[in-house]
């Protein structure tokens, strides 16, 4: 069992939308599933062998997914950053994920169960951490640009000065 892991809380579309998750990801797998008990049911007003929880993994990385009902959504203050080698992957998982939901700006966006993905190049910290400003600052401005989803080659164009 991994020591850190990602909990997410979801009304009541943990199954839906952890299949979605797993389907994007070469690398994931559902890992584990729980059911409410009797007493856990019982106070959380809900049916006895109901879905309560769902683990799974996305590239090795550990998540689990609950039902635990309205109270609670999500916020843009956690996201979950995926680091992507191609624009081709970018364009797959950017295409999957803001299908009803919401594109924010610089590769943000809300999938349609309101939590939040940063869909980026590899290349972006490298080019934005670059210790010459002047291209780091040409990257920013691309990207600042583009609105929703991020371009590879525009990035690369920026911060070749081209």
């Amino acid at each position: 069992m991994q020591k850190i892991v990602t909990f997410l809380w979801f009304n009541d579309q943990a199954k839906e939308a952890v299949d979605l998750y797993i389907s994007l990801f070469e690398n994931a797998k559902i890992t584990n599933m729980s059911y409410l008990t009797e007493s856990v049911a019982k106070a959380a007003g809900k049916k006895a062998g109901d879905l309560s929880t769902i683990d799974f993994e996305l590239n090795g990385q550990n998540f689990t997914a609950l039902n635990g009902g309205p109270m609670f959504t999500f916020s843009e203050a956690i996201s979950i950053a995926v680091n992507c080698k191609t624009q081709e992957e970018i364009d797959k998982l950017w295409e999957a994920l803001s299908k009803g939901g919401q594109e924010i700006s610089c590769g943000w966006l809300k999938d349609k169960y309101g939590l939040t993905w940063q869909i980026a190049p590899e290349c972006l910290d490298i080019m934005m951490s670059d210790p010459d400003t002047v291209k780091a600052d040409r990257v920013s401005a691309a990207m600042l640009g583009m609105g929703g989803k991020l371009d590879i080659s525009a990035l690369e164009k920026a911060y070749k000065g081209e």
